[in-house]
């Protein structure tokens, strides 16, 4: 069952950075949710294990809150970290065993009985499909997580899923902005519409690089997809960052980006961008400003 995502997700991998208050981040996730945005991306690993714990004091606060939301975790990375000092290498962990432990401990941090997305974090190259099958099944069983999907997998990492996992593969969170357009031409979101799989977009403005000035002097290409954004914002009277989300939204898999930035405005964007209409001329001529070079 494919779980009714918003469109634009709101990243919560710096949650920790933002230094906020349980208030500020409840009084934030109200608004987003007046906004249209529901949907909220997290990680095990994320701000040294901390993150979940810091959002599910903000369900703590609100647990009627869990019911008008949709949570997205992921698991398989191993960091290294005081909270674990038994660890002394950065592996991927996608055994059954580490995949339940993980999620029961997302349970636990974020308050709730239950998640609406797991992903595997990243293609292991010790994974097991069988044995994702297995802990998937049991997940599902359990009603601890509602659907499944993967992240920073290409199409053959994908299809091996598709064969091998008794559950269906119902997304893929990938890096994909002007900035980096590999997901585009190397099959993977070709296999996202083949498979109906929805495509996240992390990182879907490059980290906000485009807009900074000290970006722009030191790196070339960001000063030419900067300058390209403002050429088009010019002929649809709006900003570069809205016209950075438009492109994305053009593409016909329909890719769902995953807003980093604990700033409402910045999230607003996003969701502006929404009613922006790009022409082909004005994809295609980001296209080669991105890639330096006209298609063939």
């Amino acid at each position: 069952m494919k779980v009714n995502l918003s469109r634009v997700i709101h990243g919560l991998m710096r949650i920790k950075d933002w230094k906020y208050t349980t208030y500020d981040l409840l009084n934030l996730v109200y608004k987003l949710i007046d906004l249209g945005v529901t949907t909220f991306d997290l990680a095990d690993i994320y701000g040294n294990y901390d993150a979940q714990e810091i959002f599910g004091r903000v369900l703590e606060k609100a647990p009627s809150l869990r019911e008008k939301i949709q949570i997205i975790s992921k698991t398989g990375i191993v960091l290294l970290s005081d909270k674990h000092p038994q660890i002394y290498v950065k592996h991927y962990n996608t055994s059954k065993k580490h995949i339940i432990k993980s999620v029961e401990k997302t349970l636990r941090d974020l308050r709730t009985n239950y998640i609406d997305v797991l992903l595997i974090h990243r293609p292991d190259p010790l994974m097991k499909p069988d044995e994702i099958s297995e802990a998937f099944e049991y997940l599902k069983d359990k009603g601890m997580v509602l659907s499944f999907g993967v992240s920073n997998f290409k199409h053959q990492h994908m299809s091996l899923f598709k064969e091998k996992v008794s559950e269906p593969i119902l997304y893929n969170q990938v890096e994909i902005s002007l900035w980096n357009v590999d997901s585009l031409f190397d099959g993977t979101l070709d296999y996202c519409q083949e498979k109906d799989i929805l495509p996240m977009a992390w990182s879907p403005v490059a980290g906000g690089r485009f807009f900074k000035e000290e970006d722009r002097q030191e790196e070339k290409r960001v000063l030419r997809i900067y300058n390209a954004l403002v050429e088009v914002a010019k002929n649809h009277s709006t900003t570069p960052e809205h016209v950075a989300y438009a492109w994305l939204y053009k593409h016909p898999s329909k890719i769902f980006p995953v807003v980093g930035s604990g700033k409402f405005e910045r999230i607003k964007i996003a969701v502006e961008a929404l009613d922006i209409e790009l022409d082909r001329q004005d994809w295609f001529y980001l296209l080669k400003a991105s890639r330096g070079y006209d298609v063939p």
